[in-house]
């Protein structure tokens, strides 16, 4: 997983994963295995929704604000 840039230092994003279809998400937000971790699939979640996701990612700004308000729960899988 890449590290999520975090420009504005307030994102609960902690890393991201870069797919064809599909953008995993890793929060800092601690579960009781580990860290939660989304993955967002175009079937899922929209394949523009996840190109949107995609490019916020590696912009470091906006995803978590982004999933909040347009995909919160389109999730394929979650850990």
């Amino acid at each position: 997983m890449q590290e999520y840039k975090n420009v504005s230092g307030q994102s609960p994003v902690e890393s991201y994963e870069i797919g064809e279809d599909f953008i995993i998400v890793k929060f800092k937000t601690p579960s009781r295995s580990g860290f939660y971790t989304y993955k967002y699939t175009n079937a899922s979640a929209g394949a523009d929704n996840v190109a949107q996701m995609k490019e916020l990612a590696e912009a470091g700004q906006g995803l978590s604000d982004f999933i909040q308000a347009n995909v919160r729960k389109a999730y394929e899988t979650k850990e």
